[in-house]
């Protein structure tokens, strides 16, 4: 699947890890940041042919993805936050990053969508992802608090194998503004965590996926239930990040725990119980809440040791001494490490890991250079 990259390509983010920062007890076995080299082992370009860019959510395809469609297991999806005039909350593409090369297409959806980080791949063939849209085209969110006209509600968009559009999940109070997803994928069922921007809230969507009607899986999803299960994060609007909320979630599905990325408050939380809880838990438990190594905490992952990986957004509690950074943490929040993915403050947003039994794929996005960064660590 992965091929060489272009020398210049490279040669632009060797920013990367280069400013590397490590804690003074570095070593910590299994610690995913101290693996990955000066360089990224590939960049690819995300930026399809109409000229989207932004790239925010990041998602590997599963190994159990069917055949048949344009996508195969191990690819790594990437959404579009901005149009080509690179005007917020219009992005409208889902591409395939491709080797070095451009981007394959995967979907483009109609204008003005703006595709947030809450983008996910189910096993059984379905792209979910969300949608925060600018509905005036102006890429700018206007209320000094909380949405506005000029800014849509959105939905969690379903599509198909082949990159076609079967389904738009919306509701009125509990998808808000999708900002974020993480997957409890179990098949023919699956929950979906969601972060709402313009709420402040995590709902969790429990779906049973349909088969087509050639009796294949991934023909659409039935949402069965839909709990908001956390709330109370804070929520506006902002000049440069259009809006802050809760972003970035993570399971940990042994112990049951969702983590939270709050951008605003600066800190990460968990709720316990999140998988089956049928009451809202408030903002949970703060677990991170780290002030010299948070400046506005957006994606976030388990990393293959259990420790906490979080981008760095910059919209909060900003230090120019430390751009677009993503942080390690232990889940007891002691800082690991951590690197810059661009010299430009708010260039990183979503990233994704892929275990490979003892090893590892990181891809992050430069969303100030519209690449994905990906380290093959083994």
């Amino acid at each position: 699947m992965i091929q060489d990259t272009p020398r210049l390509v490279v040669a632009a983010s060797l920013f990367l890890a280069a400013t590397l920062t490590l804690a003074d007890d570095e070593g910590q076995e299994g610690s995913l940041i101290p693996q990955l080299t000066t360089a990224p082992t590939f960049v690819d370009q995300t930026a399809p042919h109409n000229g989207d860019v932004n790239p925010y959510g990041v998602a590997f395809v599963p190994q159990e993805f069917p055949a048949g469609g344009p996508l195969n297991p191990g690819d790594i999806v990437v959404s579009n936050f901005n149009n080509s005039a690179n005007l917020q909350g219009t992005g409208t593409t889902i591409v395939r990053v491709n080797n070095g090369r451009a981007p394959t297409l995967f979907f483009k959806g109609k204008t003005g969508l703006g595709l947030t980080t809450a983008l996910g791949v189910l096993k059984a063939g379905l792209v979910l992802v969300g949608n925060l849209p600018s509905t005036d085209g102006s890429g700018i969110c206007m209320a000094e608090s909380g949405p506005s006209q000029n800014v849509g509600q959105g939905g969690l968009l379903v599509i198909n194998k082949h990159g076609q559009l079967v389904k738009e999940l919306t509701s009125a109070t509990l998808l808000n503004g999708p900002w974020d997803l993480t997957l409890l994928d179990e098949g023919e069922e699956a929950k979906v965590f969601v972060s709402n921007a313009l709420s402040g809230t995590v709902t969790r969507l429990d779906l049973r996926i349909t088969g087509d009607a050639d009796g294949n899986p991934g023909g659409s999803v039935i949402v069965e239930r839909e709990t908001q299960i956390a709330s109370g994060y804070l929520h506006r609007c902002d000049p440069a990040a259009f809006v802050v909320g809760p972003t970035g979630l993570a399971l940990d599905p042994e112990r049951d725990v969702l983590y939270i990325s709050s951008t605003g408050d600066n800190a990460i939380f968990a709720i316990g119980n999140a998988s089956d809880r049928s009451s809202d838990a408030g903002m949970g438990d703060a677990v991170v809440t780290d002030q010299a190594h948070l400046h506005g905490p957006l994606g976030l992952a388990l990393a293959p040791n259990g420790d906490l990986i979080s981008t760095q957004g910059d919209a909060v509690n900003p230090d120019p001494n430390q751009p677009s950074e993503v942080v390690e943490f232990t889940r007891a929040g002691q800082f690991v490490a951590q690197f810059s993915v661009d010299a430009v403050p708010g260039s990183a947003f979503g990233f994704a890991i892929r275990p490979l039994d003892d090893d590892f794929i990181f891809a992050t996005v430069d969303d100030n250079t519209a690449v994905l960064d990906i380290w093959v660590v083994k």
